[in-house]
């Protein structure tokens, strides 16, 4: 994917005086990360900020022009009105390029199962992503899943079934099921549960320091 550029502009503009910002089509942003002496508050053209995230993933590089000062960084989380749909505030994670970063990658499936097309099976996602560890410049933007090994039922692929080039280092457990071919839709959360039995959530551990929330008086909703 080529270079995605961000023009952005510092802001003083915090709390509720933002619903102003917003209202003049600009969307509020903080830049946070170990890489900056403090977060950075800044605001981007909204209709360009909605047109270049709708094509970038969780782990795509993005360059943030702050008033002709560049940051490399990822987007770290998006928030966005109920109501109407559009995004209220982002976080940016700043970063340095010579240095290994953790963060999750999103699975994208391809292929055709037989599973599926000759055995009416039903694929049960047990992972839409996986936690990676590499240099920012080696961060893929999405990790490609090929279903066509999913010949029966019960087959089923596995972390370690996935092969990444070598200087990409895979976090989660190599054991845990990714995608599983399952006989019917009423069976898929048994089948789930029995591929990784008393597995539990664990919460995301972010290597760098968080930005300071910012109380912008708006419905918001994470994504």
């Amino acid at each position: 994917m080529e270079k995605v550029v961000l023009k952005a502009a510092k802001r003083d503009v915090t709390g509720k005086q933002v619903k102003a910002l917003r209202r003049a089509g600009q969307l509020p942003a903080v830049i946070y990360g170990r890489h900056v002496d403090q977060p950075i508050s800044i605001s981007l053209d909204a209709h360009t900020a909605e047109l270049a995230f709708a094509k970038l993933t969780s782990s795509t590089l993005v360059t943030i022009d702050v008033n002709g000062e560049e940051y490399t960084a990822i987007v770290r989380e998006k928030q966005r009105n109920f109501i109407k749909g559009v995004l209220t505030h982002v976080d940016f994670l700043a970063l340095d390029l010579t240095e290994k970063i953790r963060t999750d990658v999103r699975l994208t499936f391809v292929g055709v199962s037989s599973a599926v097309k000759d055995y009416s099976a039903v694929l049960v996602h047990r992972m839409e992503a996986l936690e990676v560890e590499c240099l920012p410049t080696d961060l893929p933007e999405r990790i490609t899943v090929d279903i066509s090994s999913l010949k029966e039922i019960g087959n089923n692929i596995h972390v370690r079934d996935i092969t990444l080039p070598e200087n990409i280092v895979v976090l989660d457990d190599p054991d845990d099921v990714v995608i599983v071919a399952t006989l019917v839709k009423e069976e898929a959360a048994d089948v789930a549960a029995v591929a990784a039995p008393g597995a539990e959530v664990a919460a995301p551990d972010l290597s760098v320091e968080r930005g300071k929330k910012e109380e912008e008086g708006a419905p918001a909703a994470k994504k």
